[in-house]
């Protein structure tokens, strides 16, 4: 955790940040590939974060997308969230649709396999996922979806 981490919690505690995301977004991929993936929004902020990148369902085109992360037995947990919003993240359907993934953690490339973590195991992950990023008990709140939570594997 850095100094600007409680700063970085207490703005994604707000209701309206998700209208925020996709300029959010846009400003942590630019500056991941200024700096070649080793700095971006959220290492300012001292959260841990990756880069995932899975191909779209529909075209098979590559897609990346920042994430805050929690490192997790050599892997990374990782919450569709979308800041509690009403639908799941696109990534979510195309990890989902897919064997296996990239994952670009602090700088160094990797090929990942997934599981969706469910029931206790979820609980207890959960619980664990709180403790880097407080805000996920609010966005259960702000929204009537599952919130899903994926254990990235590296092969």
């Amino acid at each position: 955790m850095g100094l600007l981490t409680p700063v970085a919690v207490k703005l994604g505690s707000f209701a309206w940040m998700p209208r925020l995301l996709p300029q959010i977004t846009w400003t942590d991929k630019t500056l991941q590939r200024a700096t070649r993936g080793k700095v971006g929004v959220l290492d300012l902020a001292g959260l841990p974060n990756l880069m995932l990148t899975v191909p779209g369902r529909k075209t098979g085109i590559p897609r990346s997308t920042p994430l805050l992360c929690v490192p997790h037995g050599g892997g990374w947990l990782v919450a569709g969230s979308n800041f509690g919003g009403a639908t799941a993240p696109v990534w979510v359907g195309n990890l989902r649709a897919a064997e296996t993934a990239q994952v670009r953690y602090r700088g160094r490339e990797r090929t990942v396999t997934w599981r969706e973590v469910t029931g206790a195991e979820k609980e207890r992950l959960w619980a664990h996922m709180r403790t880097i990023w407080p805000n996920y008990d609010k966005y259960t709140e702000w929204t009537d979806r599952e919130i899903p939570v994926f254990l990235l594997s590296p092969v």
